[in-house]
């Protein structure tokens, strides 16, 4: 397996951790988690282990594009797309601004819930893009019926810019700056 590319220890929670998509290796566990009925606004619900298989395959040949599995204490429990809203999803509808990154992430399902798991996170995920200085923005474009993940989006800093059309969805394009982001951390350089 691919070493992770950026670690983090939530102090409640241990260790999260992020690595390359393997499309092949990883294929089985992510269609268990992209098909599961908590994640139908993966919107890809009815995708078969082939069709998940291409799909990741596809993201990992696209220079604009890449794929993350999560790892919490070392069990994959995550899964984040980061891609370069200039030239990926939000193409004529959103005006990408130097330092624009795009983002999606997607907690596995469970029988058993972490209180605060979904947070730390998010919190992983943003901390692991505002790691790299070439990225001042996150931008997301969750469904505008996705009312958890709105909420979440809050808790770090998001701020919802306007509903957009989008060929799959009605969605809430929202950002977050680098300063917005740290303010939520308590940290307000």
């Amino acid at each position: 397996m691919t070493a992770p590319v950026f670690t983090r220890t939530d102090p409640a929670l241990g260790e999260f951790a992020l690595r390359p998509v393997d499309p092949a290796a990883d294929a089985a566990l992510l269609h268990s988690w992209v098909t599961h009925p908590k994640a139908v606004f993966w919107l890809m619900q009815d995708c078969d282990l082939a069709a998940v298989e291409k799909e990741f395959a596809r993201i990992a040949a696209d220079p604009f594009h890449d794929a993350f599995l999560g790892l919490h204490n070392g069990t994959p429990a995550f899964l984040m797309e980061r891609y370069d809203p200039a030239h990926r999803e939000l193409v004529g509808i959103h005006t990408a601004e130097p330092g624009d990154v795009g983002m999606h992430f997607l907690c596995a399902p469970t029988g058993t819930p972490v209180h605060g798991f979904t947070r730390a996170v998010i919190t992983t995920v943003m901390e692991m893009l505002f790691a790299d200085p070439a990225n001042h923005r996150v931008v997301v474009e969750p469904d505008a019926r996705n009312t958890g993940v709105h909420a979440l989006n809050k808790a770090v800093g998001f701020e919802v810019q306007r509903t957009v059309a989008l060929p799959s969805k009605e969605a809430h394009l929202s950002t977050c700056t680098r300063d917005q982001f740290l303010a939520t951390r308590g940290d307000h350089r």
